[in-house]
């Protein structure tokens, strides 16, 4: 059995200090096993282990992975100095010390946002070998053009010369100005300065997907999720790129018609 000590187990899982958390152990706010116990320095076994702090379960997991639909306005980092972070969006109870965005999104952009306390994961997310394919819908200034898609999968060379992997591109149902982009990499501002180097301009950009980790229908605008294990591994599973947008341009076409548009 992996022995810890309870106060150690729920510092590394939650935002508690241990001195925090030795005064709720002593007001009879930690529950082992369904037993209040008011020895924080319990040893415990932390892979079997039931322990609740103020009603709240605590995961046996010792990372945390949150899925967040990012909202307009917010910026993907810990500093506030930035502006509002987007880790505000997570809600104490499941927020944990040294969590972080794993990868951006621009202020004004929405859609999904992964946000960890595991660093290596995070790393692996974003190295160019294992840099996973990450869908959007765009909504445009003007209406989208079927040659942009011959464009698209050559690679775009951008205003300042810097050239990109080929793309997918695929207009999305219910509008002439949604479309549907796939990335294999993640230059400033790319889809942006992409929709740019074809004369068009983005009024609107909404991540769906980290690699086969589509962004549920049910998840609104700033509200988020936890994620389980299998979910994480999707992250660096590829998906058919045609299939995605025959399945979901209905969902999320509607979704910036009926809240963007």
């Amino acid at each position: 059995m992996a022995q810890i000590r309870l106060d150690k187990f729920i510092s590394e899982r939650t935002e508690y200090t241990r001195s925090q958390i030795k005064e709720l152990a002593a007001k009879g706010m930690i529950r082992l096993d369904g037993a209040v116990v008011k020895k924080s320095d319990t040893k415990i076994d932390s892979e079997s282990s039931e322990v609740e702090v103020c009603g709240q379960k605590i995961g046996t997991s010792r990372y945390k992975y949150i899925l967040l639909n990012k909202p307009q306005g917010y910026v993907c980092s810990t500093d506030e100095k930035d502006g509002e972070t987007v880790l505000k969006l997570i809600p104490p109870e499941i927020r944990t010390k040294g969590m972080f965005p794993a990868g951006r999104l621009d202020k004004d952009s929405i859609g999904a946002l992964l946000i960890t306390d595991d660093g290596e994961l995070a790393h692996k997310m974003l190295s160019p070998k294992h840099h996973i394919p990450k869908i959007y819908i765009v909504k445009l200034a003007r209406p989208f053009e079927n040659n942009y898609i011959n464009k698209f999968e050559k690679g775009i060379v951008l205003a300042d010369g810097e050239a990109c992997l080929p793309a997918r591109l695929q207009k999305a149902e219910n509008s002439d100005r949604l479309a549907f982009v796939e990335l294999h990499e993640g230059k400033y501002h790319q889809v942006k300065r992409m929709f740019a180097a074809v004369g068009n301009h983005v009024e609107l950009l909404m991540r769906v997907s980290l690699g086969s980790l589509v962004l549920p229908e049910k998840l609104a605008i700033g509200e988020c999720m936890e994620l389980l294990h299998k979910d994480v591994e999707n992250l660096f599973k590829g998906q058919d790129f045609e299939v995605f947008c025959s399945r979901y341009s209905a969902v999320f076409s509607a979704n910036l018609i009926n809240n963007h548009l």
